[in-house]
């Protein structure tokens, strides 16, 4: 089982469905929220990725595009932007959200597992 991950989610304005996210570590983020300025902040976040839905929570992530990040942050710089969303973003427990390695889908991009050069009719 893949260590347990947690959303922080910034809403810019309370009327729009626009949410900007980030995944943290739950223990290493609080420890931070709480005023430890001794944690890398590259400890805190999962990546310094920046995800995006304007359906909410509940809808498709995507990346944000530099326009909207520096219209939403006045700026694009993914530590300043991070920065912003952990001190003003709500933190949503990750149920289901896991962080592993393991096998992947593979009509979305996983590996090929075929053998190559054996035929499957004999």
């Amino acid at each position: 089982m893949g260590k347990s991950l947690t959303k922080v989610i910034y809403k810019p304005d309370s009327q729009s469905t626009d949410e900007y996210i980030v995944i943290v570590n739950p223990e290493e983020f609080k420890k931070w929220k709480a005023g430890d300025s001794t944690i890398p902040l590259s400890e805190v976040v999962d990546s310094f990725e920046v995800f995006h839905s304007g359906q909410g929570s509940q809808g498709l992530l995507g990346k944000p595009s530099k326009q909207q990040l520096d219209t939403i942050f006045d700026t694009h710089k993914d530590v300043d932007v991070v920065t912003h969303i952990l001190k003003n973003g709500r933190e949503q427990a990750g149920e289901g959200i896991t962080k592993s390695s393991g096998p992947l889908n593979a009509a979305r991009g996983g590996p090929d597992n075929r053998k190559q050069g054996h035929s499957l009719g004999v």
